[in-house]
């Protein structure tokens, strides 16, 4: 018996019923699903639970931590500053961040902090846990650490680091904090129900996240998770220092900070809104992100190869993941397909050529390094109903 909740266009029914059966699966818990083609909303289903003891539904309403999926948001609001004039993409970082100048950063760029080319994937002096909270400790972390490689020569997935890197120059430029101005420039120009900081009237409404037992994601995911036990190893640093970035995930401290690499608080609705915008070149119906010649930049390949990071072939563009053709590097639809999987499971893109926005969010988290199956699977589904309809 299914107890999927919600709307879907009946040419989409199949969609829902792979939905449904991924609800079967015992250690499920809850979920959404939504997907937009052209201007109109064509699924927008949820299903299961939102608490640990599994007695709560997941609501119309639910909240849950995406991960990286925040990524993109963080992007935009950059290229945001770009679009107004404030900074140019192939500026130094540091003309906006003076401190930044030092230990060999001088000259990193706006363009290669995006696309993952700065060699600043992690900070590798050991900080205390509570660091993570204090915005101020980590951005001055990061304006000391000296690149892990020469910036711009490779590439390797800046995880958290990300929200410092991009989020100190936001608030130079913009005068505003990271998640404020997300919020303002972002969030409620789309109607997004979606926070970097989470209120605290919203709080009760944040569905907690656990992880699947014994399941060890494929082969790119085992060398990933060996080579975080690894304690003086850029990957162990990148995802583990300061250590409260592996157990804070359901806590307030996280859920009200404003980490705009990874602490975004959403659902499938807000995820496939802000890509709905994204497919149709950064503008539509009256709603505007973004200048459209600063999207095509966004969606060429600036990165392409093995991540030194990820260990694992990735290709970005700026705050974006490109498609890759393995099994887990695509978006299972079109080639131009990009946006941005968050750990765990959750998954958010668009597919310009088939107009269709995306959004699928989770709260029981999986092991592989990019695309979830799960999520895979749903995409999948969905473009091969838009093909049958062509």
């Amino acid at each position: 018996m299914s107890n999927v909740q919600g709307y879907f266009d009946p040419r989409f029914e199949t969609v829902r019923e792979l939905f449904a059966e991924q609800q079967t699966d015992e250690q499920a818990r809850g979920g959404a699903l939504c997907v937009t083609v052209g201007g109109e909303t064509v699924l927008d289903l949820w299903q299961g639970v939102v608490d640990k003891d599994n007695q709560q539904v997941w609501e119309q309403d639910t909240l849950v931590n995406v991960f990286s999926c925040t990524k993109p948001l963080g992007a935009v609001a950059l290229l945001q500053q770009v679009e107004a004039g404030r900074i140019e993409l192939d500026s130094p970082l540091a003309e906006a961040w003076p401190e930044f100048a030092q230990a060999g950063k001088e000259q990193i760029t706006l363009r290669q902090v995006l696309s993952h080319r700065s060699g600043l994937s992690a900070i590798s002096d050991t900080l205390p846990p509570e660091a993570l909270f204090d915005w101020d400790t980590m951005a001055t972390a990061l304006a000391a650490q000296e690149p892990w490689w020469t910036p711009g020569a490779a590439h390797g997935y800046a995880p958290v680091t990300y929200a410092w890197l991009l989020g100190e120059p936001l608030k130079r430029l913009s005068g505003e904090r990271p998640g404020a101005y997300i919020q303002q420039h972002i969030c409620q120009p789309l109607g997004m129900d979606f926070f970097v900081g989470v209120p605290d009237d919203d709080l009760q409404r944040i569905a907690h996240v656990s992880r699947l037992r014994n399941q060890y994601g494929d082969d790119y995911a085992r060398k990933l998770f060996a080579s975080m036990g690894q304690p003086e190893g850029m990957g162990f640093k990148a995802f583990g220092n300061p250590s409260s970035m592996m157990v804070s995930t359901n806590t307030r401290e996280w859920q009200q900070a404003e980490i705009l690499s990874a602490n975004g608080t959403g659902n499938a609705r807000s995820l496939a809104r802000f890509w709905q915008v994204m497919a149709h070149g950064g503008s539509l119906d009256g709603a505007h992100l973004l200048d459209d010649k600063l999207v095509n930049v966004m969606q060429q390949q600036h990165s392409q190869g093995m991540d030194k990071t990820l260990l694992a072939p990735t290709r970005f563009g700026l705050g974006i993941m490109l498609d890759q053709d393995w099994e887990g590097g695509g978006f299972g639809m079109g080639p131009q397909a990009y946006g941005h999987p968050g750990a765990g499971g959750s998954l958010g893109f668009c597919d310009p050529e088939a107009g269709v926005g995306f959004g699928y969010v989770t709260n029981t988290m999986g092991p592989y390094v990019l695309m979830d199956p799960r999520a895979l699977a749903l995409s999948r589904e969905v473009y091969r109903c838009l093909k049958q309809q062509d």
